[in-house]
C-alpha cells in the first residue's frame, strides 16, 4: 500500500509538471509576452522538486499578469491558481515592519526609545532594545524559528516576557544579525499598542484597509478559502504533504501569514505608488520612506536592511525585497520601486521562493537581458588579502548562544569549517573571507569581522553573526 501511495505521488507530481502550463491563470493579460515566465516556473519547479506556484507580475498600479503553475496538493492534483492561500515565511516581516512603523508615525511609539516605554512587563535585557533595532536585526538577539507550539492568542506574549539576557548572543547595535524573535517582539508591540491579539491587529491596520480580503494569521481562516497545502522533498523521495501542518502562535509576526500572490500585489501597489491603491491613500508616504532606507549594511556585500525589507542594486536597478522560507513554503516579493515594477512569486515547498522565476519575470517588465538581475559572482578583493599566517588569528570557535556554535581549525595543513557536526573546506577569498564547502550552487562565503582593534570578533554567515568564544588564556 506504501509503494502503490509513492508510485501514485510520483505520477501526479510529473503530470503536474508536464501540464503545468495549463493551469496558468491571468487576472488581467495572457500573452506571449509571459509565456517564458510560465516555462521559468515549470522548470525551476522540476528543479527544485516543488509541486506548485503562484505568480503575479505588478507593472505601475496593476497586475499585467498572474498565473498558477503545477498543483496545490500533491495528493489530489488540484491545479494551483493565483488566489490561493500559500503561507508566506519571513516576507511577513515587511508586515509587520509597515504595522509598527505605522503606529510610530501615528505617535504611538518611538523607534529609538527602549522598548520598556511602551511594554512595561520585560526582563530589563529585553525592555531596554528598541524598535529601531528589532526592525533592523540589530537588537543582538539569537536566531530561531521553531514551527511548532502553542494556539492561543496568549502564546505570543508569553514567549516575550519569558525571554531573559540569554536570548542575547551580543550587545544591542554592535552587528547586523538576521533575528526571527526580534520580529516576534515587534509584533508584540503591534498587539499591546492596538489592544487586540496581533492576528486582529494586523486584519484591523493592514489587511482591510489594503484590501488583503483573504489574508490572515489565522490557520483556521485560512482553510476557508482555497489553500496550497505545504510539502516537503526528502532525500530522492517526491513530495509529500507535510502532516500535521506546522503552527506556532508564538512565532507568527516573523513568518506565518497567509496570503495569495493576489493579495500580495495589492501590498505591492500601495507600497510603489506613494502609498496609494484604487485611487486612495492606504499607507503614509513616509512609512514606506522608513521601511526602505537603510537602516544598516549587511556585513560583506553591497546589500543593505531597512525594516523588514532588504535593499539592493543589480544591473542598475534599485531592489527591495524579501525572501520567505518555512515548513512547507517559500516566498519571494522583488521591487523595483523607481520603475513601479514588482514580481510577486510563492512556492508550496520549503524553501521554495522561485528566486529565479522572480527575477525573470522582473527582468521581463523592465526590459532588461536575462540574468540582469542575478547576483553577481564574487570577487576576490586582493588588497589586505589574508595571508595563511593572518588566518591563524581567526582559529577559534563563534557563537549564537544555546550550543549554536561554528568553527575554523586548522587540519591537515589547511583550514576547515565545522558546523552542527559537519567538516567542510575552506579556502582564504579576498579580504576577510573564507570560501566553504562546494555545494551545488557554488561554495557558501563565511565573512570574518574584526573589531575596532582588528582582533577577530565574529564571523557571519548565511545571514547570522556569530560571536568569537574567548579561548582560556586569552
Amino acid at each position: 500500500m506504501r509503494r502503490s501511495s509513492i508510485l501514485i505521488g510520483r505520477i501526479l507530481f510529473v503530470v503536474a509538471l508536464v501540464l503545468g502550463a495549463l493551469t496558468a491563470a491571468t487576472a488581467q493579460q495572457t500573452t506571449s509576452r509571459f509565456d517564458q515566465i510560465v516555462q521559468t516556473a515549470r522548470q525551476e519547479l522540476q528543479d527544485s522538486r516543488t509541486p506548485g506556484a503562484a505568480i503575479a507580475l505588478i507593472d505601475g498600479d496593476r497586475v499585467v499578469f498572474s498565473a498558477g503553475v503545477g498543483v496545490a496538493d500533491i495528493d489530489s492534483g488540484e491545479p494551483v491558481k493565483p488566489d490561493m492561500l500559500f503561507r508566506l515565511g519571513s516576507t511577513t516581516k515587511m508586515f509587520t515592519a509597515t504595522a509598527l512603523v505605522t503606529l510610530a508615525e501615528e505617535g504611538k511609539l518611538s523607534l529609538d526609545a527602549p522598548i520598556g516605554a511602551t511594554i512595561a512587563d520585560l526582563d530589563p535585557a529585553i525592555a531596554r532594545v528598541t524598535a529601531n533595532q528589532l526592525l533592523s536585526h540589530t537588537a543582538g538577539l539569537r536566531d530561531e524559528a521553531p514551527m511548532f507550539g502553542r494556539q492561543d492568542d496568549d502564546a505570543l506574549g508569553s514567549g516575550i516576557r519569558a525571554m531573559k539576557a540569554a536570548a542575547f548572543f551580543t550587545e544591542p547595535a554592535a552587528i547586523y544579525s538576521y533575528s526571527n524573535p526580534g520580529f516576534w517582539i515587534a509584533g508584540f508591540l503591534v498587539e499591546r499598542i492596538v489592544g487586540k491579539p496581533y492576528a486582529d491587529a494586523m486584519q484591523e491596520r493592514l489587511f482591510a484597509p489594503l484590501g488583503m480580503s483573504r489574508s490572515t494569521f489565522r490557520p483556521m481562516m485560512a482553510i476557508t478559502y482555497p489553500l496550497a497545502q505545504g510539502h516537503e522533498a526528502a532525500g530522492n523521495q517526491p513530495p509529500t504533504v507535510i502532516r500535521p501542518a506546522a503552527n506556532n502562535v508564538a512565532t507568527w509576526p516573523a513568518g506565518s501569514m497567509f496570503s495569495s500572490a493576489l493579495d500580495l500585489s495589492r501590498f505591492v501597489i500601495a507600497f510603489m505608488n506613494q502609498g496609494q491603491i484604487d485611487g486612495h491613500p492606504v499607507l503614509k508616504p513616509s512609512v514606506i520612506v522608513k521601511l526602505s532606507s537603510p537602516h544598516v549594511a549587511i556585513p560583506g556585500g553591497a546589500a543593505s536592511y531597512g525594516y523588514g525589507l532588504e535593499l539592493s542594486e543589480r544591473g542598475g536597478v534599485r531592489l527591495v525585497s524579501h525572501g520567505g522560507s518555512r515548513a512547507g513554503y517559500g516566498s519571494t516579493i522583488l521591487m523595483a520601486p523607481s520603475r513601479r515594477a514588482a514580481a510577486v512569486v510563492l512556492g508550496n515547498r520549503t524553501g521554495s521562493g522561485l528566486q529565479r522565476t522572480a527575477r525573470r519575470g522582473l527582468e521581463l517588465l523592465l526590459g532588461l537581458t536575462t540574468g540582469a538581475l542575478d547576483a553577481p559572482a564574487p570577487s576576490a578583493d586582493s588588497s589586505s588579502s589574508l595571508t595563511r599566517d593572518d588566518s591563524k588569528a581567526w582559529i577559534g570557535r563563534y557563537s549564537q548562544g544555546e550550543g549554536n556554535v561554528i568553527e575554523i581549525a586548522v587540519k591537515n595543513g589547511g583550514l576547515v569549517a565545522r558546523e552542527g557536526g559537519r567538516e567542510q573546506t575552506a579556502v582564504l577569498q579576498g579580504t576577510l573571507r573564507l570560501a566553504v564547502g562546494t555545494g551545488t550552487a557554488g561554495p557558501a562565503t563565511w565573512v570574518l569581522i574584526p573589531d575596532r582593534d582588528g582582533k577577530p570578533a565574529y564571523v557571519f554567515r548565511g545571514g547570522r553573526a556569530f560571536k568569537r568564544i574567548p579561548q582560556s588564556g586569552s
